[in-house]
């Protein structure tokens, strides 16, 4: 049997999520970048203008040590581009807090990646986007794919946990098989997958962006690879903005465990952000223009964590803050439209997102479809937006019914409303073993298949159980023969 993979040290306990502990930053060291690529969300190439010095960053991780982090994953642009990034691994190590580095790869030399190690660094993930002709598109530069490959397995040898990060966009999919296989390869035992977001660069190639109802072809292919994988050891992590509760929505979240499900955006929660400057929101990858939270050259980071609107809007979020679709859906309560960096980025407001599979199954059965289209472009600065309008259509003859701008949105959210002081534990949803769909804590007759919850649970119960007698017996019998 191969070895389980590990299970990330950011897996959350109630104690967490009640304390508000920022147990995962995302931390970005600086925006100088030697990569080109076409779905750069925050535009990176250049080093910010007012970059934290290195004494400034060691503050910041004496900061994050009293709030409790325990994973901090540092990026860019290229993190090691900064001449004084070890000196922040080494700190962070010193307190116990793991640490690793995201990567494109391309200059991360045999002496930077030894400088690191002996500073203390964890891991290496390193970003993938497809095999060797789209990744050096996508990435700008010839090569970068090669480069990628060496740097995982230069890592390895290296003895870092190495895992694999992948955008998935309009043309990933048909490279995913083979991709997984380079993975493996490589002796990677993770790979994370999220959808490329419209942002930054990423608007300016709108032809990158999935349509939501590829979805219906993305989703069960996921869950293939996704079986295979941990069958060779292999975990895949989905990220935030994949998902919601279709008939896979058990195996994604909980490294086989069914209880965990998607439970809402942990933005200003578990998660933090911080960016090159000192600026600090809720989730790295949301507007800045929308959801700074403050500059700890300002403010101390206990006090924005704890104090600034903008971190705790996902803190206040209810089924009033939704809209479209999401805000008469089954899951509302806990999903909380899902991903609210993905739906900010597309409407301007979160609350309404469109890539979910559940949404694309239950259009599909009315014979409808979603597709985005971009109505403005985005600002030529970092973790800009456009605008983007969702239009629903005709799965026949693709006539459009409906569109997001005909919708109304709802004003944003009270920002002078006072945080929770105890965070909330989500609801927490039971499983049909009809049709593998969560349902609401109590149903009798699933909402989904029709199916009786009790009468589908006891034929589960013994299905497994004739499976246990099965596997029994044939250890049984081959035991027998091994004796004679």
């Amino acid at each position: 049997m191969p070895e389980e993979p590990r299970r990330p040290v950011r897996n959350l306990s109630d104690a967490d999520i009640r304390a508000f502990v920022p147990v995962h930053v995302i931390w970005e060291l600086t925006l100088a970048c030697d990569l080109k690529c076409m779905h750069c969300g925050s535009r990176a190439g250049h080093r910010r203008r007012t970059e934290l010095t290195t004494e400034e960053c060691l503050e910041v991780v004496e900061a994050l040590a009293r709030l409790g982090t325990r994973e901090v994953s540092l990026i860019g642009g290229e993190a090691y581009l900064r001449r004084d990034w070890t000196e922040i691994i080494r700190a962070l190590r010193a307190h116990e807090i793991y640490c690793a580095v995201q990567t494109g790869g391309r200059n991360l030399s045999v002496e930077r990646l030894q400088s690191a190690v002996d500073a203390g660094l964890n891991g290496v993930g390193v970003s993938l986007d497809g095999m060797q002709a789209l990744h050096d598109r996508v990435r700008g530069v010839q090569g970068s794919f090669q480069k990628a490959v060496d740097t995982l397995r230069r890592a390895r040898a290296a003895g870092l946990a190495i895992s694999v990060n992948t955008q998935v966009g309009a043309q990933t999919q048909g490279d995913l098989p083979e991709l997984m296989e380079t993975i493996i390869e490589v002796g990677a035992t993770q790979w994370q997958i999220q959808l490329t977001v419209a942002m930054g660069n990423a608007v300016d190639h709108d032809d990158l962006l999935l349509q939501p109802y590829e979805l219906l072809d993305l989703m069960p292919l996921l869950a293939r690879l996704y079986d295979e994988g941990v069958a060779r050891g292999l975990l895949m992590v989905v990220g935030n903005n994949i998902g919601y509760f279709g008939p896979y929505e058990h195996i994604w979240r909980g490294f086989g465990d069914e209880r965990v499900h998607w439970s809402g955006c942990a933005a200003g929660q578990t998660v933090m952000g911080i960016e090159a400057d000192g600026t600090v929101k809720g989730c790295p990858s949301l507007a800045t223009a929308d959801f700074a939270g403050g500059n700890v050259r300002d403010l101390t980071l206990d006090e924005i964590w704890r104090g600034s609107a903008a971190i705790h809007f996902g803190r206040l979020r209810s089924v009033e803050d939704l809209w479209g679709f999401c805000r008469s859906c089954y899951y509302a309560e806990v999903c909380r439209g899902g991903c609210s960096w993905t739906s900010h980025s597309l409407l301007g407001v979160p609350g309404n997102n469109p890539y979910c599979h559940y949404r694309a199954l239950e259009h599909q059965r009315r014979g409808l479809r979603e597709r985005v289209a971009k109505v403005r472009e985005a600002a030529k600065t970092p973790f800009a937006v456009g605008e983007f309008e969702v239009l629903t259509e005709r799965i026949a003859d693709g006539t459009v019914v409906a569109s997001s701008t005909l919708q109304a949105r709802p004003k944003k959210h009270d920002v002078r409303a006072p945080a929770p002081a105890i965070g909330q534990i989500p609801p927490r949803l039971d499983l049909c073993r009809a049709c593998d769909a969560y349902i609401i804590a109590g149903e009798t007759t699933c909402p989904h298949c029709g199916a009786d919850i009790r009468a589908a649970a006891a034929e589960s119960a013994e299905a497994a159980r004739r499976r246990a007698a099965a596997m029994a017996e044939v250890e049984r019998q081959l035991a027998r023969i091994r004796s004679v």
